[in-house]
């Protein structure tokens, strides 16, 4: 009688081929560390999507709601940069702002930055009360306008800056004010439209500890006072999605 051998297992454990890359964040927020991402290997980081919060960058809770949307295009050492995509706000924020017996007046908008960037911007202004159409519809025109000023004359560094900091939202607002104050303005969403675009890797990347955060990381983001050293918190770890 022939017995049969047990077999053994030869499955590799992928995981443990696996280590923790330290995600950058653009050059626009002085590439501080605001993440890490588990990778197999260097070339398979390339391109991948990273989702952070803007208050990991800004240090200000009040950006907890915006979500940025960062694409890994190089890989050194350890570190991946990032060049940013677009941004987004979380769906619960969105549903706060928008009330009963109230407008909403929101539009996209595609423009060209400075640097010849195709971008998407969707403006979303809420008023006071409920109001006609027509005056709704000569908002959006305004909101048109203003948007395609700035971003026209502005690299996209700065239009993202813009943005994060809440300066085009007011710009906007400080515009429709002749028709119909407004009671909040946001940009609500945004989206680089070409997808091959990938700006030029830094020749030397700007060295940055782990944990630390810029000094000025966005236009109108408030001055942080000096405080003593402290344990800084983890970043966060971004694994991939189980196949």
């Amino acid at each position: 009688m022939v017995t049969q051998k047990p077999r053994t297992s030869t499955k590799k454990d992928k995981w443990k081929a696996k280590a923790w890359y330290n995600v950058m964040a653009p050059d626009m927020f002085n590439r501080v560390k605001v993440a890490e991402a588990l990778g197999e290997e260097a070339e398979k980081m390339l391109g991948r999507i990273v989702e952070i919060s803007a208050q990991e960058i800004t240090n200000d809770m009040s950006k907890m709601h915006i979500k940025l949307r960062l694409k890994i295009n190089d890989v050194r050492g350890m570190d991946a940069f990032t060049h940013f995509v677009g941004h987004d706000m979380t769906s619960d924020y969105v549903r706060r702002m928008t009330r009963r017996r109230k407008s909403k007046i929101d539009t996209a908008v595609d423009v060209k930055t400075r640097d010849n960037v195709p971008i998407r911007i969707k403006p979303l202004a809420i008023s006071g009360k409920r109001i006609r159409s027509a005056q709704q519809s000569t908002m959006r025109v305004i909101m048109w306008k203003v948007i395609s000023d700035l971003c026209s004359q502005r690299a996209l560094d700065e239009v993202v800056k813009a943005i994060i900091s809440g300066q085009l939202a007011k710009d906007v607002a400080v515009a429709c004010k002749p028709i119909q104050p407004l009671q909040r303005v946001e940009i609500r969403k945004s989206e680089i439209l070409d997808t091959s675009f990938i700006p030029p890797p830094p020749e030397q990347p700007i060295a940055a500890a782990e944990g630390t955060q810029s000094t000025t990381p966005v236009e109108g983001a408030p001055a942080m006072p000096e405080q003593t050293k402290e344990p800084q918190p983890a970043p966060a770890q971004i694994a991939p999605a189980p196949q």
